[in-house]
């Protein structure tokens, strides 16, 4: 099996032509390089995780800089802390929440967002006051919300290895320009949320222009929590209470 055959395997079908194409549009020594190697991040067989949400089911493209820098951690998602289990404590977060500065901030934010706390009452008291069993328990419980409603949790850079997260992410453009030409295609285009500095690079791309787009600081600012723009995108979405589905 090759490398692009082994990487395909986590992502649905509906993709695979697509990723097929931007995979050719990408250096080839890259891609040689990293056949070679096993020691980055999240690995060849999470590589695609993001692109289980079938093409047509993606309404959003939550972009974050680039995997967790911990094995146990990265899956291939976005955001998402694979070694996080649950969301709360009797003292308000987690532990592994807290620990984690984006997700602490991005939970935090959907508190705000969802009038459930104001902004500077986010604090451990605040949260442990709070009635949280209408609430997702876990964070794959969360995410997995975040899925249903058609967010593709997408890295800039797929990869995080020894070279400079910069770089990493220059490496991938030409792999997100044949992405995004492909979800033009969509009867509605998804609405693209840029979060950090190596997301925001993606507006270097002409093909950003075709998409609404949300430009925002990456979670771990402390100002995340109150952007406007971010708390106006979210406020509706509900993604902390538990689905009944």
């Amino acid at each position: 099996m090759t490398f692009i055959e082994r990487a395909l395997t986590s992502a649905h079908v509906s993709w695979h032509e697509t990723l097929n194409i931007a995979f050719q549009a990408m250096d080839q020594g890259y891609l040689t390089e990293l056949s070679a190697d096993s020691t980055w991040l999240p690995g060849i067989d999470k590589l695609l995780s993001a692109f289980s949400l079938p093409l047509n089911n993606t309404r959003f493209i939550l972009y974050g800089e680039s995997p967790y820098p911990r094995v146990e951690s990265a899956n291939g998602y976005a955001f998402w802390d694979n070694a996080v289990g649950a969301i709360w404590s009797s003292n308000g977060l987690s532990a592994s929440v807290n620990r984690a500065t984006s997700l602490r901030n991005f939970i935090k934010m959907l508190l705000v967002a969802e009038g459930t706390l104001q902004f500077d009452q986010t604090g451990s008291s605040a949260i442990a006051a709070l009635n949280k069993k209408p609430y997702c328990q876990t964070l794959s419980q969360l995410f997995k919300q975040l899925l249903q409603q058609g967010f593709l949790l997408l890295n800039a850079s797929l990869v995080l290895s020894a070279r400079p997260k910069v770089l990493e992410g220059r490496l991938w453009l030409p792999f997100q320009a044949i992405v995004l030409a492909r979800l033009t295609q969509l009867a509605t285009p998804p609405q693209l949320l840029l979060f950090g500095k190596i997301a925001d690079a993606l507006r270097n791309l002409s093909i950003v222009l075709a998409f609404p787009c949300l430009i925002a600081e990456h979670p771990y600012n402390l100002s995340f929590i109150g952007n406007p723009e971010v708390l106006a995108f979210f406020k509706d979405l509900d993604l902390l209470k538990l689905s009944e589905k």
